[in-house]
């Protein structure tokens, strides 16, 4: 007899496919606000487009030197962005007139910001390779300004993590959550009450410098996904998902060897507690409605790296030469 959950297991049907942007830039960083959807990419480029009326668009350089921006994070009344390699800008673009200044700058010469994200208007944080002595580099904002303070927390040999979707942190009420890759791919968890770090192993593809995970989002403080797998092998899909339902303690394969491949970003569906997943990789878009244990492919599109729930039923995409909007049916 057929159960009724495996009837309704996918039941959401792809109603539009919308274009809502192009241009010869690669985007890997996305924000909402304002009924707009705001980018920052390579070229220096950084606007928005309306999510409503397609028309309505601006685009802005921040810089003449061409930089590479893979991160994008905004608090009340500003948009943060950071570029790739070093040395690294630390961009702040007032949200009324769109001025920009740099307001940090690191210039280390292993800085390569992967990922920036905004725990509260008031907090921030955004992730670096290591320097030559492996120390964690989690630079931070707080009372108004940025720093790097020495956390004393060594990483493994060829640990790093992947400027891919802005994605590989995420925050709750209580934790912040770094998930990294290459030779070793962990979990980093800051307790927000103590400021301890604990550092958690995972089931992850890892070994390689281009494996691992690549995007992690939590509801609430206990339950988790994570997604990755090889950049260079993207077809290959054992171990390159993975849940965990203590706060990133432990984490479980899910649909190793059942999935699409190479996955670039996860989203879990705004009210659905975690049950509903999208998950984008440069070859595929796919939905969970199980809590990630099983995957069903709904689009062959390609070239996108990062998405962003609009609402319950609308996705906004980002990748190469476009921004584009999905509406889902249920």
């Amino acid at each position: 007899m057929l159960s009724l959950s495996g009837i309704f297991t996918f039941s959401q049907q792809v109603e539009s496919f919308t274009t809502l942007f192009n241009d010869k830039i690669s985007i890997r960083a996305i924000e909402l606000y304002n009924g707009k959807v705001w980018y920052s990419g390579t070229g220096s480029k950084f606007g928005y487009v309306d999510l409503k009326d397609h028309q309505k668009q601006k685009q802005i350089t921040l810089s003449d030197k061409k930089l590479e921006f893979r991160t994008l994070g905004q608090d009340k009344n500003s948009f943060y962005a950071i570029n790739v390699g070093s040395p690294a800008y630390f961009f702040k673009i007032d949200k009324k007139d769109l001025k920009s200044q740099i307001v940090f700058t690191d210039t280390v010469k292993t800085a390569f910001y992967d990922a920036l994200h905004f725990a509260s208007d008031k907090l921030a944080f955004t992730f670096s390779d290591a320097d030559k002595d492996n120390d964690l580099k989690l630079a931070v904002y707080e009372k108004a300004k940025w720093s790097i303070p020495d956390y004393s927390l060594k990483l493994n040999e060829g640990e790093a993590a992947f400027a891919a979707s802005n994605t590989n942190i995420a925050t709750s009420k209580n934790y912040l959550w770094i998930a990294t890759g290459g030779k070793a791919s962990r979990i980093i968890r800051l307790y927000f009450k103590t400021q301890k770090f604990e550092v958690f192993t995972t089931p992850f593809i890892q070994g390689e410098s281009s494996q691992g995970m690549y995007s992690i989002d939590f509801y609430e403080d206990q339950f988790g996904i994570a997604v990755g797998g090889d950049y260079i092998k993207q077809a290959d899909n054992i171990n390159n998902i993975a849940t965990t339902n203590d706060g990133g303690k432990s984490w479980q394969v899910q649909a190793s060897g059942q999935n699409a491949g190479y996955t670039t970003c996860v989203k879990i569906r705004p009210g659905s507690k975690g049950k509903e997943i999208i998950a984008v990789g440069d070859q595929h878009i796919s939905y969970s409605s199980d809590y990630g244990k099983t995957w069903k492919k709904i689009s062959d599109e390609k070239g996108l790296f990062v998405c962003e729930w609009v609402d319950g039923n609308t996705i906004v995409f980002a990748g190469n030469y476009r921004i584009s909007l999905m509406k889902l049916k249920f």
